[in-house]
């Protein structure tokens, strides 16, 4: 029997998991606790910085609330994640039960092997491992938003339209809404970080991309955005989104990075390949 998710769980993690202090926990690339003033809950840590390390939510390359949709073909290269919402929210995936009818998870041709998806009513582990994910995504979003511009140069570039620009590390911070009506050059080193806070939504045009040199890593890019994001077809987008409302990829567009949206991620033949 397929086990019904409920909502009291939620509750009960909040109260008993939360905590501020002590780290650990390894996503599914390896790496490691916070370190210093890392966001805790319970062993998992999530410190935006080199490492990378978003703890249990870095075991998705996509990971939502309310639901994820496909036009297929899509092609993801990591695992899929819904929580609180049963497996219904995925909708477009066509998914496929597991093979040892452990009813622990799906999967789909849309889905790169060995990933999988995940929804909330799927047998345990995964709804508690869910429950740690989910926490950890919206501590990463607080942990972004709580970070001071690194100048004021780096406050509202562009008044909000970022146009031929070529950005070096750092904290950025915009009070309003953000475009993207041109390529993006990002430039640094591989232990370089950049993290962008928008007050509003986040548009990128069609057939535009997020450049990186130097040596830049797409897990060390961080885009906490307030309002909903939406990015144009045929364009390449860099870093990890940490949404707090919708995720939207246009037809063809890609991204190599995680989608990790605080309501739903809605794709259109959408590849999307985790760092």
């Amino acid at each position: 029997m397929r086990k019904i998710f409920n909502n009291k769980m939620w509750l009960m993690a909040l109260l008993l998991t939360v905590s501020m202090t002590g780290c650990g926990g390894d996503d599914d690339n390896g790496a490691g606790g916070g370190g210093p003033g890392a966001v805790c809950v319970g062993t998992d840590c999530v410190s935006l910085g080199t490492a990378g390390d978003l703890g249990a939510a870095g075991g998705y390359a996509i990971l939502a609330k309310d639901g994820i949709s496909t036009v297929p073909n899509s092609v993801v290269t990591g695992n899929v994640g819904l929580s609180p919402t049963a497996r219904v929210g995925l909708t477009g995936w066509s998914e496929i039960a597991a093979a040892d009818a452990s009813d622990t998870y799906s999967t789909s041709a849309q889905v790169v092997a060995p990933f999988k998806l995940y929804a909330a009513d799927y047998a345990e582990p995964t709804p508690t491992k869910l429950i740690a994910a989910v926490l950890n995504m919206e501590a990463a979003y607080t942990d972004a938003a709580g970070r001071q511009p690194t100048s004021a140069a780096t406050t509202d570039v562009g008044g909000g339209t970022l146009t031929d620009l070529t950005l070096a590390p750092g904290v950025y911070e915009w009070g309003t809404a953000l475009t993207i009506p041109t390529d993006l050059a990002l430039s640094g080193n591989a232990t370089d970080v950049w993290i962008f806070k928008v007050a509003g939504t986040l548009d990128m045009a069609v057939a535009r991309k997020v450049i990186l040199s130097g040596g830049a890593q797409a897990r060390n890019i961080f885009w906490q955005v307030a309002g909903a994001v939406t990015i144009g077809a045929n364009t390449h987008f860099e870093g990890i989104i940490l949404g707090k409302t919708s995720i939207t990829f246009g037809n063809l567009a890609s991204i190599n990075g995680r989608l990790l949206a605080q309501t739903t991620v809605i794709l259109d033949a959408t590849t999307v390949t985790r760092p």
